[in-house]
């Protein structure tokens, strides 16, 4: 099983990512991703800033991914979160699940991503186009609610 977690500045190429998740193929039947981009907010969105605590950000990521490669059958896991400053249409995460059947690697992405909404320790602050001070970004209530199904199933789902 491969598992990459990677915070970075940098910007990347999904495409080029996910080739080299999945080079060599493997037992790989199913392949599923996710790239999160920088909204413009209807043109006021001058960039995202994102922070986060080094080390901790990173243990907290791999703890989740962990638990992802315990709860479904996964070939191969990748998550990539950008931290810095991020323009609108930027990439900011990449989430790609492999796996024997698409099942596990549907269920496996939606949930690291939305882990990645709700609870991974980032701080989020919009800066506006017109230089008001922007707010702090927090995740919706949606995602909230997403989120919390993964806890009523907090069990082995090996699929």
């Amino acid at each position: 099983m491969r598992k990459i977690v990677r915070l970075q500045k940098a910007t990347f190429d999904a495409a080029a990512e996910v080739a080299q998740l999945t080079a060599g193929g493997g037992d790989i039947g199913a392949l599923v991703t996710f790239t999160g981009l920088c909204r413009d907010e209807d043109g006021a969105l001058a960039a995202l800033e994102i922070e986060h605590y080094p080390g901790m950000a990173e243990a907290e990521i791999e703890r989740v991914a962990q638990e992802a490669c315990r709860r479904w059958s996964l070939e191969a896991l990748l998550v990539i979160h950008r931290h810095g400053e991020i323009r609108p249409g930027e990439p900011i995460v990449l989430v790609a699940t492999a796996a024997k059947h698409r099942a596990a690697a549907f269920a496996a992405a939606k949930f690291l991503i939305d882990y990645l909404k709700t609870a991974a320790p980032f701080w989020k602050k919009a800066r506006r186009k017109d230089g008001r001070p922007g707010d702090w970004v927090a995740a919706r209530e949606e995602d909230e609610t997403a989120a919390r199904k993964w806890e009523s199933s907090a069990g082995p789902e090996k699929s």
